[in-house]
């Protein structure tokens, strides 16, 4: 019985996650997309897939309601989703990660950063990403990746990272400090809240 329980929450986890991989695949599909849009039908297909995150995370919020197997499986995904809601997060594959509790993936988009200064490689910098290493100096080199969108989508990891519970670094720690904005500083406020939220939860079933 007990594998047979394990069975079905594996199931049922793969096809939370199936839905979601597509409603990020619709965000990430509109921000590649944005320039062939006007702002107002942009903004209503955003605001749009929003709703739909929204209604997923609040049937999340049912699934795993008196299910402590479900609350332990499952809390990264919620974090992650309350953090696309309130525009906290806006980099799908950052989210994505996020939900599915993958730091070693986080650790090497993190890497694919140009450092400032002496340009030195994370120690978990690996030599399949080299490539894409490349894509994003080049990018950053040439503008195509503005200031502010690389600052935001190093901000996500960095948080993502720390919610999954990973060690940053001090210049890591001083990154974050210094670029967490205020939409940030309400996510981390709103998240603690939910993770309190379900550490209680589970300690009373």
């Amino acid at each position: 019985m007990a594998s047979r329980g394990k069975t079905e929450t594996s199931k049922l986890k793969q096809n939370l996650e199936e839905q979601l991989d597509r409603l990020m695949q619709q965000l990430q599909d509109l921000e590649e997309c944005r320039e062939e849009l006007d702002t107002d039908e942009y903004e209503e297909t955003k605001k749009e897939t929003l709703e739909q995150l929204s209604e997923f995370n609040d049937s999340l919020k049912k699934i795993m309601s008196g299910n402590m197997t479900l609350v332990d499986e499952l809390s990264g995904m919620q974090l992650a989703i309350q953090a696309a809601i309130s525009q906290a997060f806006k980099t799908p594959e950052v989210i994505r990660l996020f939900a599915k509790k993958q730091p070693g993936q986080l650790r090497t988009r993190l890497a694919e950063f140009p450092d400032q200064g002496s340009n030195p490689r994370p120690l978990h910098w690996k030599a399949d990403s080299l490539l894409l290493d490349h894509q994003m100096d080049r990018d950053l080199m040439v503008g195509k990746l503005e200031r502010d969108l690389y600052t935001q989508q190093k901000v996500e990891i960095l948080t993502a990272l720390r919610k999954l519970g990973e060690k940053l670094t001090a210049d890591d720690e001083a990154f974050l400090s210094a670029n967490a904005g205020a939409i940030l500083s309400q996510f981390e406020k709103v998240s603690t809240d939910l993770g309190e939220h379900l550490r209680l939860t589970k300690y009373t079933y």
